[in-house]
């Protein structure tokens, strides 16, 4: 019988691939499912949201602008989904990160 691994082991394998930023392991849009079911707590929020908002950054230069791509607030809400960020508060951290 196969032991289950924590959480946190199992999304090393789920990091972002390219510049379109789609899962490796799932090809899912990154942060892909794996990261976003994860419980946050006020701890592991801490923890995520130094890098997290280095990568929400380099996400916007990435896919801005693209034909059907996402607009920077919603870059923003999809890599911080951790955070309870209104519209408002996506489009002014959005005009920060660029």
């Amino acid at each position: 019988m196969r032991a289950r691994l924590p959480a946190v082991v199992r999304v090393a394998d789920h990091h972002a691939a390219g510049p379109h930023w789609i899962c490796a392991a799932c090809a899912q849009p990154w942060p892909c499912p794996t990261w976003t079911n994860l419980p946050i707590d006020a701890a592991l929020r801490r923890a995520l949201l130094p890098g997290f908002s280095l990568l929400t950054r380099q996400a916007i230069r990435d896919l801005r602008g693209r034909p059907e791509g996402p607009e920077p607030p919603e870059i923003v809400k999809r890599f911080l989904w951790f955070l309870p960020l209104t519209d408002e508060e996506a489009r002014a951290v959005a005009r920060r990160l660029r």
